[in-house]
C-alpha cells in the first residue's frame, strides 16, 4: 500500500522557516534532526496522518543547496510511504520509472529512502520511505 508520508519543503534558513510554518500550521515542529549523508538539517510538523518536512542545506554541495540555487525556496518532493521499499523500487523500475537509487539509503524520521527521478514523474521528485524496524 502505498500513501503520502510528507511533503518536503526546501528553505533557506530552518531559523526563519520553521516560526512562518507554526503560524501557518497553528503548532510547533515536533523534532528537527540532522541527515549527514544528505548534507541537511530538517524540521517535521505533524498534521493527522501526514507531514511537512522543511529542508535547510548545510553544504554547498548538498541536493537542497542545488535546489535552492536552481529553483528557490519552494516544494522539493513529495514523499509516499511504502510497506517493502526493495519491491517497490523493483516494480516501479520495471512499470519503467527511472531510479535515482538503486539501493536505499538512510533517511531522515527513521526510514529508508530512495527517489524517483522528476524527468519519469512529470517535473515531480518522488521519496519512498520505508520505516526501519528495529
Amino acid at each position: 500500500m502505498i500513501k503520502i508520508e510528507h511533503i518536503g519543503i526546501a528553505v533557506e534558513s530552518l531559523e526563519a522557516s520553521a516560526p512562518l510554518f507554526s503560524k501557518l500550521l497553528g503548532k510547533t515542529h515536533y523534532k528537527t534532526e540532522h541527515v549527514a549523508g544528505e548534507k541537511v538539517n530538517t524540521a517535521f510538523f505533524k498534521l493527522g496522518d501526514h507531514k511537512i518536512e522543511l529542508l535547510e542545506a548545510t553544504a554547498a554541495e548538498s541536493p537542497i543547496a542545488k535546489f535552492l540555487n536552481a529553483k528557490g525556496e519552494g516544494v522539493h518532493h513529495i514523499a509516499f510511504d511504502v510497506d517493502d521499499i526493495a519491491s517497490e523500487l523493483k516494480r516501479l523500475k520495471s512499470e519503467g520509472f527511472e531510479i535515482i537509487n538503486d539501493t536505499p539509503k538512510i533517511g531522515a524520521d527513521n526510514k529508508l529512502v530512495a527517489f524517483l527521478h522528476p524527468k519519469s514523474t512529470n517535473g515531480v521528485l518522488i521519496e519512498l520511505c520505508q520505516e526501519i524496524k528495529s
